[in-house]
């Protein structure tokens, strides 16, 4: 027989446990009641916050069951127009053959994945939207979930750019220059119309090329050294003479400035540049340089002829011309002036005294000490010397610095009393010179002076009747530099 205390106490214990197991499952739906709560929650604030338009549509009528406010903000409508109408109704989503096409790829259980749709507002806007949706089951009921994102302005802008990029590329293709891009290793990657014809090949045989290949060999070290610089310095290059070798060997130059081509993060990726054919303007001053040599060696032959008249005439004056000529040129050296300048110093310097062949002999070698009427003529000798040179052709004042050797800065020169900058600065260094040798050498009516009696002339005149500036580079020749007269 049982024992009922015994059976009891199981009932009891069972009944315990029975009811453990009820508080555990009570308490589990209720943590599960308040995650979907939370999920719920959550879902809505996505829905709601996206700036995608989200749309819910019945996939049986084609009906909206509900929308989100980036929706309603884009289209116009307000919740109440929309919810329960059909998206074929409000006539929103494109074009009736991409609606039945985009249910019927749906229920045939694909994605639709950034499909670009034509999207209509309530004022009739287009806009171009981004379409992704998804068909989902829920509670026996069919459901298309939809995601769009608006492209118009995004599309609008790539139009811009595509239309600015095509113009550019016109304009780059029917531009004279040439224009050309090269790689960080200098090989080119991208070349205009005008480069291919200016260079004889075609855009196929350039792209590849390394730049230094159609460039003469004199000029690579160059050309390296130029995009190095730019390179270095991240600025773009000064204007550069390019050296250009064509297909067919013969040469042309191209007056080229580039500058580094960066990606987007700022790292160099390689140089563009645009040059201009300067090639006839090259031959053409190469012209010019031959012309002005043989007009030099001519005018070099006239001023020679010219100098051996007077040396016949005038020993004295033709040996005073030369060391005029040679310190006139050491000066203008000292001074820094350009060669061209200085070389048209030195052959004005031997001629300067060219009117003296008008002054009878017997004056200019007279012995004695001048009368005012006979020092009046040999000052007409400026005057005689640009009459004899006014018409002479020649790449160098020639006539004015002999019409103004005797001119000084404060007026007091003459034959017209010039003053400051209206003496040319050749003038004013022939005068200086020309003191200098006068006073320190021999004369037939005079003993030479002697060369620190002509320094201190000038040293205690300098920027009252002699350029400052000459006068300091004269005097730094004979003090510090041991320059000698001849």
């Amino acid at each position: 027989m049982n024992d009922p205390s015994k059976e009891y106490q199981e009932l009891i214990e069972e009944n315990t446990s029975l009811k453990q197991k009820i508080r555990k499952l009570e308490k589990s739906a209720a943590e599960i009641g308040e995650t979907e709560l939370q999920t719920d929650k959550k879902f809505d604030a996505i829905f709601q916050c996206s700036p995608d338009v989200i749309t819910v549509t019945d996939a049986s009528n084609g009906s909206l069951l509900d929308v989100n406010d980036s929706f309603l903000q884009l289209t116009g409508y307000s919740k109440k127009e929309v919810i329960g109408s059909s998206t074929k109704e409000l006539n929103i989503w494109g074009s009736m053959e991409d609606r039945e096409r985009i249910v019927k790829q749906l229920k045939s259980g694909a994605n639709v994945d950034k499909v670009e749709l034509s999207f209509r507002t309530k004022s009739g806007e287009l806009r171009q939207m981004l379409f992704s949706s998804r068909l989902i089951e829920v509670d026996g009921r069919q459901l298309i979930i939809a995601n769009t994102h608006d492209v118009t302005d995004h599309n609008v802008t790539e139009e811009k750019l595509l239309e600015s990029e095509e113009k550019y590329r016109i304009i780059l293709e029917d531009m004279e220059d040439v224009y050309f891009e090269v790689d960080i290793r200098g090989n080119i990657a991208f070349v205009n119309t005008s480069s291919c014809k200016k260079s004889g090949y075609g855009k196929e045989e350039l792209l590849g090329m390394p730049f230094t290949q159609i460039s003469v060999p004199d000029g690579i070290e160059r050309i390296m050294q130029y995009f190095g610089e730019i390179f270095k310095t991240g600025k773009t290059g000064k204007p550069f003479i390019w050296h250009l070798k064509k297909k067919n060997g013969e040469e042309g130059f191209f007056e080229l400035v580039a500058s580094l081509i960066r990606d987007r993060q700022g790292k160099p990726t390689g140089f563009r540049g645009i040059g201009r054919d300067i090639t006839e303007r090259k031959q053409s001053e190469e012209k010019l340089q031959q012309t002005l040599s043989i007009l030099r060696k001519s005018m070099g032959v006239t001023i020679q002829v010219m100098v051996s008249a007077i040396e016949v005439r005038d020993p004295y004056t033709a040996g005073h011309q030369k060391r005029v000529a040679d310190l006139a040129r050491s000066i203008a050296t000292e001074m820094g002036l350009n060669k061209d300048k200085i070389e048209g110093i030195r052959m004005a310097g031997s001629i300067h005294d060219i009117g003296k062949l008008a002054i009878p002999s017997e004056i200019l070698a007279k012995p004695t000490k001048l009368t005012n009427i006979e020092f009046s003529l040999i000052k007409e000798h400026s005057q005689s010397g640009y009459e004899m040179l006014k018409n002479v052709e020649s790449p160098w004042p020639l006539a004015q610095i002999v019409y103004q050797h005797h001119e000084r800065m404060n007026g007091s020169g003459y034959p017209r009393k010039l003053k400051g900058e209206e003496i040319i600065i050749e003038a004013r260094i022939m005068a200086v010179a020309d003191v200098v040798e006068a006073m320190a050498s021999h004369r037939p009516y005079r003993p030479g002076l002697g060369l620190d009696a002509a320094l201190e002339e000038i040293e205690k005149n300098k920027g009252i009747m002699y350029d400052n500036s000459v006068a300091d580079a004269c005097l730094r020749l004979f003090r510090e530099k041991g320059y000698h007269l001849q």
